[in-house]
């Protein structure tokens, strides 16, 4: 019987001699996970090496350890984190809470296809000042075989703002200051982003978002258009988590439902709503 093999460039793995369905040893990128890298390695530096295939320096692991943090709770007022909110209060299992939160913060607005975009808009434009300009000033239009509609802004910005939020303005200035040192040249886009946001937000007409930051600093740190993507789904759960458990604890009475108020309602429709005298 021929025997199957998983190819994988991340893992090797090998058999308890007495157990052929658990590992003895597990190897990451040729780092021993539980023989090295459990005792000495941080979090963070793992999850680099996982997506990355490397170490990081101390400055890559600082300036994701930053981006992690910014990330890791985006608050009640973002729509993935709500979805979350919802499920806990509706009483949903935690993986469906997440799985919410993942569905909602998965898109093109604020969420992980926009950091994606912003990433392969980098790896078209660079540090070309009028390309971004230009680009930014044209109406975005979908690919013919893409599955994703159109954005309705330009990625990286924040359709809803008047100007740079302070979280976001924070963000870029921390992960510009430790991703920017001189011993690697870590940063440079992250740099470039801060020291041409202005021209930027001018030629998009709207400011800089959470998302564009997100994007330049996962570029700074290597990371293709695809890991970013992912790894902006991953480091936003565990604030959708935390909501959700605190949420289920309120219960539904206290959950803040949105209000709709109209401007110019036109009262109730003739014929709906009225009481129908006698029976058939």
């Amino acid at each position: 019987m021929s025997e199957e093999t998983i190819r994988t460039r991340i893992w090797q793995e090998e058999a308890e001699p007495d157990n052929a369905f658990a590992a003895a040893s597990c190897h990451c990128h040729g780092y021993d996970v539980y023989g090295d890298l459990l005792a000495h390695a941080s979090w963070i530096e793992y999850l680099f090496l996982l997506f990355r295939g490397e170490a990081p320096s101390a400055q890559q692991a600082r300036l994701l350890e930053g981006l992690a943090i910014a990330l890791a709770n985006p608050g009640p007022r973002d729509a993935a984190v709500h979805a979350a909110m919802c499920g806990g209060v509706g009483g949903s299992t935690s993986a469906s809470c997440l799985m919410a939160a993942l569905a909602v913060g998965a898109g093109a607005s604020g969420g992980a296809r926009e950091v994606r975009l912003v990433m392969e808009d980098w790896l078209v434009r660079g540090t070309d000042l009028a390309l971004w300009q230009s680009s930014l000033a044209a109406k975005p239009i979908a690919g013919p075989a893409d599955v994703w509609p159109a954005p309705g802004h330009p990625a990286g910005f924040d359709p809803h703002g008047v100007r740079c939020t302070g979280p976001v303005l924070q963000t870029l200035a921390h992960l510009v200051e430790v991703g920017c040192g001189a011993d690697l040249g870590c940063g440079s886009s992250l740099a470039w982003l801060q020291a041409n946001r202005s021209s930027l937000e001018s030629a998009a007409g709207l400011p800089l978002a959470m998302s564009g930051v997100a994007a330049t600093a996962l570029r700074d740190l290597g990371c293709t258009p695809a890991q970013g993507e992912m790894l902006h789904l991953l480091l936003r759960l565990p604030g959708a988590a935390v909501h959700a458990l605190e949420q289920k604890e309120y219960g539904h009475k206290n959950f803040p439902f949105f209000q709709v108020e109209l401007e110019n309602d036109p009262g109730p429709a003739q014929g709906i709503g009225n009481c129908v005298e006698g029976g058939a």
